[in-house]
């Protein structure tokens, strides 16, 4: 949709949320000028809205902001200033579908299992994993309910967090809204009623991150399903979300659940709209690489991006810039100790010089790990004007492949030649991370 012609504003403040819908024709927020901020108040993904059936997303996230002059065909380059969780504690662990309850797809086409209603609207009676009630009939309507589940809170500094045991998980239960620390706009039913204790006395360090950061696909979707791997769940279904596999080409892949979107790093999203439209959501306490159960800790934080467009920088997914201590080993930019030991190398073989290279992480989406790895080779040997050969090969000996989610994200990150970032355009951004000059 065209974005309104409102005056650019320096920041604007998000506290909105969708109802689990990416849209490409609802209207936006902002403005926001070129070189702006946007701070948001951002609600817990997953577990919340996965037993909230009229979230029809899986996820809650906030209402896509349109930056000023971001055209289709354009990138956002999106800096992530802060990250900063407000939760004091959240539920999470492994989940079982629960059959009857949805239509081919339990994120997206919830339905109550006694009167039929489609995304029905609940109330919550007690606690427990029964305590989600239809608001017509009375039955129990959570899509989902866990195999194996735990309670964690967190210290006040937000750097450690201990799952507890059932005594104290019922306790917080009963005022799961103010632990979850819940936005004053969010609908979800807090996850921590459900109390779940089946880990106890575990510790976990914090690093938060996003795990929705994105722009607004050309094509209406679940918010959860902005990615390859649950996108491709969409193909071909019953429900009012199904997708062409063509249909599904033009997601952004704002969906990652990639722990090196944190506070530090820099995301350059693809614009497939007008107005690109910036959302955010699915804050996670902490993350180990794979997301192996399916869901890890969601919170509420607040959040402040830098968001600016790049010109003529046709993406088909992101690019991560991620922080230097999260580079694999392989990728990490020289030092000047190491570049004089190369060249040295270098001239005794009678080369002239040597290569200059920084680091870039490209996102692959797909189906599984396999296709999500060929889908990551695939873009960056396009975007760099490569062959997919010739990626293997520097992710092989300049870089790694790595898990961002199971069953099917994964970063293919490498040293590239500085010339070919400087052409895209990215030469300013890659001298702010990490020092490199073209």
């Amino acid at each position: 949709m065209a974005v309104p012609l409102r005056e650019a504003a320096e920041t604007v403040f998000v506290d909105r949320f969708t109802d689990g819908v990416l849209d490409p024709e609802a209207p936006m927020l902002g403005p926001v000028r070129d070189g702006g901020h946007i701070v948001a108040n951002t609600a817990p993904g997953c577990w919340g809205p996965m037993i909230t059936p009229h979230i029809r997303g899986g996820h809650e996230v906030t209402v896509p902001v349109a930056v000023e002059g971001a055209e289709v065909g354009d990138a956002v380059a999106i800096r992530i200033r802060d990250i900063t969780v407000t939760s004091l504690a959240t539920a999470s662990g492994n989940d079982r579908w629960m059959e009857g309850r949805f239509v081919d797809d339990p994120y997206c086409a919830a339905r109550c299992p006694q009167c039929g209603t489609m995304s029905p609207p609940t109330r919550l009676e007690g606690i427990g994993q029964e305590s989600v009630r239809c608001a017509h009939c009375g039955a129990d309507a959570t899509p989902f309910t866990f195999t194996n589940g735990y309670t964690i809170v967190f210290d006040a500094a937000r750097r450690v967090g201990v799952t507890v045991h059932g005594e104290a998980a019922e306790r917080i239960a009963w005022e799961a809204h103010r632990y979850a620390a819940l936005p004053a706009n969010s609908t979800q039913n807090p996850i921590l009623r459900f109390a779940p204790h089946d880990l106890v006395g575990v510790v976990a360090r914090l690093r938060p991150f996003l795990g929705q950061l994105g722009t607004v696909p050309a094509v209406r979707m679940p918010d959860s399903h902005n990615a390859g791997d649950f996108g491709s769940a969409l193909i071909g279904k019953r429900h009012e979300f199904a997708l062409t596999p063509e249909q599904l080409e033009l997601r952004t892949d704002g969906h990652m659940d990639c722990d090196a979107v944190r506070a530090g790093a820099i995301v350059i999203a693809p614009v497939k709209v007008p107005g690109a439209g910036i959302y955010l959501g699915d804050m996670h306490a902490l993350q180990g690489d794979g997301e192996i159960a399916g869901h890890t800790c969601d919170v509420s934080g607040t959040v402040t991006l830098q968001v600016q467009v790049i010109k003529g920088l046709k993406l088909e997914g992101p690019i991560i810039l991620p922080v230097l201590e999260d580079l694999p080993y392989l990728a990490r930019p020289f030092t000047a100790e190491e570049l004089e030991r190369a060249r040295a190398l270098a001239r005794q073989w009678g080369l002239e010089d040597i290569e200059r290279s920084a680091p870039i992480s490209v996102i692959g989406t797909g189906p599984d790990l396999n296709s999500a790895t060929d889908n990551g080779l695939e873009r960056a040997a396009r975007l760099l004007g490569m062959s997919v050969p010739e990626v293997k090969n520097r992710a092989t000996i300049t870089g790694a492949i790595e898990i961002a989610r199971h069953p099917g994200v994964v970063q293919v990150t490498f040293l590239a030649p500085v010339d070919r970032l400087a052409k895209l355009g990215l030469a300013p951004f890659i001298e702010e991370q990490y020092g490199i000059t073209a």
